[in-house]
């Protein structure tokens, strides 16, 4: 039987070197994602979301320091694979699509051109005619009108929706097994946010490809995944099945964002979780979170905890949950 795992991350440490030191960004970070499971990111601005999908693709600046963990991806250790393999990575293998389209696009090259240097990246053996064919019916799946006429057209002559959408057209023209999604709707308005969610959904459900969808919304995250980690300060503090999530959240952490969503109901402004991410080049010992948490105990800021199973593939770092997912006092 063959393994149905894609990607396994297994205690990924990042550190980034700058003037005053090192800043402890990834602490210890595990994820696994199966093959064409949804898998969604969750979690504040600067809590390592976008560094850990970026060390699957091998695209870390270069004062990043991985001492630590191991990324697999279909069988193979991605941060030991060097020149081939790595083009195989991310031609064939992984695409992402970032969160800003206007800077993902060269400005200088028309539409045609930079897609088709994608396909021509991940097939080099192929004709500039197929590669033109299959440039066009990736803008049509992408449901961009008059795909031939966009062809010839720069990023500056489309729309920020637009744009985005050429830049998932650009992901996927060729098969991929993975998509990362970083933030795909960031500055578009709500009606195009929710054109472009639901073509990433449809494609990857046509294309039987995986999806790691990284977003601060947690009403994104409950329609577009099947399975949720809930990251704070460089430390996936929870994970389950999203439904589960929704529906019994158990780290204190996840209990704030979810009281943090303003209620259509109204009730005044929500409170919002006191405090802020720590900083990196001083973290605090033990649990990341505990400065912040009001449930906090004393070895909270001594040890940090692992992710506890609280029952049905539902886990949850906290120390609150250790003993076989019951709450110890």
């Amino acid at each position: 039987m063959e393994d149905s795992t894609l990607v396994e991350i297994k205690n990924l440490t990042v550190w980034y070197r700058v003037y005053g030191g090192l800043l402890r960004v990834l602490d210890g970070v595990n994820l696994s994602v199966a093959r064409g499971q949804k898998v969604g990111i969750v979690g504040e601005t600067g809590c390592g979301k976008t560094t850990t999908v970026k060390a699957i693709l091998r695209i870390l600046p270069k004062n990043a320091v991985v001492p630590e963990g191991t990324i697999m991806f279909q069988g193979r250790n991605v941060l030991k694979m060097r020149g081939r393999e790595l083009q195989e990575l991310r031609g064939q293998g992984i695409a992402m699509v970032f969160q800003d389209p206007t800077a993902a696009l060269n400005p200088v090259f028309t539409i045609g051109q930079q897609i088709m240097e994608v396909i021509k990246y991940a097939r080099p053996g192929g004709k500039a005619k197929e590669w033109r064919e299959m440039a066009v019916r990736a803008l049509k799946e992408a449901a961009l009108p008059d795909p031939e006429r966009l062809m010839e057209n720069y990023p500056f002559q489309l729309s920020g929706g637009m744009r985005q959408r050429v830049c998932i057209a650009m992901a996927l023209a060729t098969a991929r097994t993975l998509l990362i999604a970083d933030e795909p709707t960031t500055n578009l308005d709500v009606t195009i946010q929710d054109q472009v969610l639901r073509l990433v959904r449809r494609l990857v459900e046509e294309k039987g490809t995986s999806l790691i969808l990284i977003t601060h919304s947690l009403g994104v995250a409950r329609e577009m995944t099947d399975l949720v980690y809930v990251m704070y300060a460089g430390t996936m503090v929870e994970v389950a099945q999203t439904d589960e999530l929704f529906d019994n959240p158990l780290h204190p952490y996840t209990l704030g964002l979810l009281q943090s969503i303003p209620k259509l109901t109204g009730g005044g402004v929500t409170q919002g979780i006191a405090g802020r991410i720590p900083d990196y080049a001083n973290p605090p010992p033990g649990c990341r979170f505990a400065p912040r948490c009001d449930q906090a105990m004393p070895i909270c800021s001594e040890r940090k905890p692992a992710l506890f199973d609280a029952g049905g593939g539902h886990q949850v770092a906290c120390w609150r949950f250790a003993a076989g997912g019951e709450a110890v006092a």
